[in-house]
């Protein structure tokens, strides 16, 4: 806390006299109500006398200068620039009236003795010590209550500078507060642009890749339709034997009690049950199933031409209808299904008007070996 630089001591101190009228200390003397109060009777005259004019005069000036140095030295102090002074409301509520400083009431005090009318001179000396003793108390009330009015002056605007401080330190806070929650609100908005954008991409590439598989699935059914017509094509110019490991037990118009026209309508292949069937030539399967007790399970080859060949008495079958076979492609067994008296394949040719032709003639003009 900050204070006024100490005034330099007076030369003179209270208390050099007590109130009793004790004797003197050694070293200064403060002049006081009792000290300048007028001599009475007989030892004031005596004292008068002895000192004469001069003595009186002498101490008229005496305090005279006492006043005067004190009203420089408070006039001086009041010159100076302000000094912060900090003091609690309580001290200064507790700060004494002016009437109760020590040497300035005794000063401002009303029972002083009445003057004696023995000596005029002494008399006028005296009240003009009192005039200017009590010049002395104004000027010390006035600098006292000069000196209080700025220590509250002080105190209030040190108030006023916290008050200042706390509101700005509040609003700095509130600053502060706004652009945290400003940068956070920043952080969250790009952080949510950010998932947007990750989300539209995966949702782009998701599609894009749809695209693609879609343009893939496409190009790689139209290969395989490609490929696929390609070995169409490739087998439709060869031929194959129906079976394999057989005889030729029946040929093409052969009579005989064993068919109901009189006539063989085919040409039959010997051959142990279960015996692989195979397609002559690149085909599609026309029909494939029970057909009567004529042909047992038959299955009917569709060749490119529009040429038939139908395949009778099979154990089994290994193609359904609408199916496309390659020359030489397993597609049943042989069996004795139907009107059979052994396992056989019973094969017919017939053109694509449906009039049937010798089966043996047909192969061998393919260049195959019956």
């Amino acid at each position: 806390m900050a204070s006024n630089t100490p005034a330099p001591e007076s030369p003179f101190r209270t208390g050099v006299f007590s109130e009793g009228g004790a004797a003197p200390s050694v070293g200064e003397w403060n002049p006081t109500a009792e000290t300048v109060r007028p001599v009475r009777g007989r030892h004031r005259h005596r004292v008068m006398k002895q000192r004469g004019g001069f003595a009186r005069s002498s101490t008229v000036l005496g305090v005279g200068v006492i006043a005067a140095v004190g009203a420089g030295g408070i006039a001086t102090a009041q010159n100076k620039p302000a000094v912060s002074i900090s003091l609690p409301d309580a001290l200064v509520d507790s700060l004494p009236d002016v009437e109760d400083l020590p040497g300035v009431g005794s000063f401002m005090s009303d029972d002083a003795a009445e003057p004696d009318t023995a000596d005029t001179a002494d008399t006028a000396s005296y009240e003009t010590m009192g005039g200017i003793g009590e010049e002395v108390g104004a000027s010390r009330t006035t600098a006292a209550e000069a000196l209080r009015s700025r220590i509250l002056e002080q105190a209030e605007e040190q108030q006023a500078g916290a008050e200042a401080a706390a509101t700005a330190a509040a609003e700095k806070a509130a600053a502060e507060k706004a652009a945290k929650a400003a940068e956070k609100a920043e952080r969250e908005a790009e952080k949510e642009a950010e998932e947007k954008a990750k989300k539209k991409a995966e949702a782009e590439a998701a599609a894009k890749k749809a695209e693609e598989k879609k343009a893939a699935d496409a190009a790689a059914a139209k290969a395989a339709e490609k490929a696929e017509a390609e070995r169409v094509a490739k087998l439709t110019g060869s031929f194959s034997l129906p079976t394999s490991s057989y005889r030729i037990t029946a040929t093409y118009g052969q009579s005989g009690p064993m068919w109901s026209s009189g006539q063989h309508t085919g040409l039959d292949f010997a051959a142990p049950a279960g015996t692989p069937v195979k397609a002559v030539g690149g085909a599609t399967v026309k029909s494939a199933g029970w057909s009567g007790a004529a042909y047992g399970y038959l299955i009917v080859l569709q060749l490119s031409d529009g040429t038939e060949a139908w395949y009778a008495h099979l154990s089994s079958m290994t193609v359904s209808a609408g199916q496309k076979v390659a020359p030489g492609e397993t597609i049943g067994r042989v069996g004795s299904t139907g009107n059979s008296s052994a396992p056989h394949l019973h094969l017919e040719i017939k053109t694509s008007g449906g009039s049937g032709i010798d089966p043996m003639a047909w192969l061998r003009g393919k260049g195959l070996t019956v």
